[in-house]
């Protein structure tokens, strides 16, 4: 929940158009090495390192991590879990918030403007995994209504934001 649209008290520093292209490239392959990073944005080695250690630094890039197929490893059912509240008190959202946030088979967790409360991503092997799931989400805290819904194919998955250009001043 942390990346949700909060204003920050400080501004961000922006971001070039050297650094946009560095963020794009490390989107597509994180494991490039610096200086094939350079030379795609134009860059030697050193600047363009430094340029990523900042925005490392800065909570641009938050992470490298390896993308794995959920197939592959035996967790074919992906589910969108809607769920409604009767209690909308900073006591109960915070409760919910570290339970959901603690079960591992949660993917992405949303607070939601409109007729549902939250909205999660769900990753399991099977209907059964998901019925524990299930189970032990709606035995965690009180709940006012929770509707499932299974994916049937996955049709775009991307994990790279779309880099806007740099704003015109």
């Amino acid at each position: 929940m942390a990346d949700a649209a909060v204003p920050s008290s400080t501004a961000p520093r922006r971001i070039d158009a050297i650094d946009r292209k560095i963020l794009t490239v490390l989107q597509e392959n994180a494991s490039l090495s610096v200086a094939e990073i350079g030379d795609r944005v134009g860059l030697s080695s050193t600047p363009c390192w430094k340029r990523i250690q900042r925005m490392e630094a800065e909570g641009i890039i938050t992470g490298k991590v390896a993308l794995v197929d959920q197939n592959r490893i035996g967790l074919g059912l992906s589910v969108f879990v809607s769920v409604e509240s009767a209690d909308h008190s900073d006591a109960w959202l915070k409760k919910f918030a570290e339970i959901v946030s603690g079960m591992p088979e949660v993917m992405e967790f949303y607070r939601m403007a409109g007729d549902v409360d939250y909205m999660l991503r769900v990753v399991v092997a099977d209907m059964q995994s998901y019925d524990l799931f299930y189970k032990k989400l709606i035995g965690s805290v009180a709940l006012k209504n929770v509707t499932s819904r299974f994916a049937m194919e996955k049709i775009k998955s991307v994990t790279a934001l779309p880099v806007p250009p740099v704003e015109a001043t």
